[in-house]
C-alpha cells in the first residue's frame, strides 16, 4: 500500500517543553485513523506536523511520498481544525461561498466556471447540506458548520481529510450522523486522520488507532488496540507526569 503520511523519528518541543519524542508511524492511503491520548499529549502538534503546517525539531515527514516541507499540492489536503469556524461564523458569508473556496486553488487566476459550480454542488450533496447552500454560516449549528468545512475539502478534491476534535459542542444525534458521513467518505477512498476526545466513539468508527502521549504507545487495528494496554499506559504516564488534567490544544 502507498503511504499517505510517513512520520519518522519526529521530535518537537515548545521552547524547553518536550511535546513529541521520537515518533514514527506510517498511514496508508485509504486508512481511517483515530489519534487519541490525554490532554497535552501532542496530538494537535503531531497532526500539524503531519500536514506540513509545523516543522519538527528533528525527524522526517512525507505526504504522499514527498517531503512535507516541499509538498505543494495543497488541494489534496483538507484540514478542519478545532477553531475552523471562529472567523467565518461571524462573517456575512453563505455556506455555498465557503464551499466554493475549495475551488480557488484549482482555478488560479481564472474565473470559476460551470464545472467548478457543479463540483461545489456535488460536495454539498455528498455531506447532506445542499438545502443549506444559501444560509449564512452564523445561522448554522455546530454539526452543520463542520459538514460545511468537509464539503469545502471535498470541493478541493482532497485525498486526505484531517480533523481535530470536530464534534466538540455537537449533540449526540448530530455527532452520530457526522461519523456516518466520515465512514462513507472513507469507503470512497479518502484517507482520514481524526483527533477525538471520546475514545468510545473513536473505537466504534475508525479502522486503526494511534495512541500518543509524547511518544507513540501503539499504532494498530482497532480490535488489536482494544485488547492492548496502550491506553492505560499512556494515561498512566500522563498522571505520573501531572499532565492528564492540563487543558491544551493538544
Amino acid at each position: 500500500m502507498t503511504h499517505a503520511i510517513t512520520v519518522e523519528n519526529v521530535t518537537f518541543a515548545y521552547d524547553d517543553r518536550p511535546v513529541l519524542r521520537d515518533v514514527s508511524l506510517a498511514i496508508e492511503e485509504g486508512e481511517f485513523l483515530g489519534l487519541i491520548g490525554p490532554n497535552g499529549s501532542g496530538k494537535t502538534t503531531l497532526l500539524k506536523i503531519m500536514l506540513g503546517l509545523q516543522q519538527p525539531d528533528s525527524g522526517r515527514v512525507e505526504l504522499f511520498g514527498t517531503p512535507a516541507d516541499a509538498f505543494t499540492d495543497g488541494t489534496r489536503l483538507g484540514y478542519v481544525s478545532q477553531h475552523s469556524s471562529d472567523g467565518e461564523s461571524t462573517m456575512p458569508i453563505s455556506v455555498r461561498e465557503v464551499v466554493t473556496m475549495g475551488r480557488y486553488a484549482h482555478a488560479g487566476i481564472s474565473p470559476l466556471d460551470d464545472e467548478d459550480a457543479a463540483i461545489v454542488d456535488d460536495a454539498l450533496e455528498q455531506v447532506g447540506i445542499a438545502d443549506l447552500a444559501d444560509r449564512r454560516m452564523s445561522r448554522l449549528s455546530g454539526g452543520q458548520k463542520q459538514r460545511t468545512y468537509i464539503a469545502r475539502a471535498l470541493a478541493s478534491e482532497a485525498d486526505l481529510l484531517a480533523l481535530d476534535e470536530p464534534t466538540v459542542g455537537v449533540d449526540t444525534e448530530s455527532r452520530d450522523a457526522f461519523y456516518d458521513l466520515l465512514e462513507d467518505l472513507n469507503q470512497r477512498g479518502i484517507t482520514i486522520v481524526l483527533i477525538e476526545h471520546d475514545i468510545g466513539v473513536v473505537t466504534e468508527h475508525v479502522d486503526t488507532i494511534a495512541c500518543l502521549n509524547g511518544e507513540l504507545y501503539e499504532h494498530c487495528g482497532t480490535a488489536e488496540f482494544l485488547e492492548s494496554d496502550a491506553l492505560e499506559r499512556a494515561f498512566s504516564s500522563a498522571r505520573a507526569a501531572g499532565t492528564a488534567s492540563v487543558a491544551s490544544g493538544d
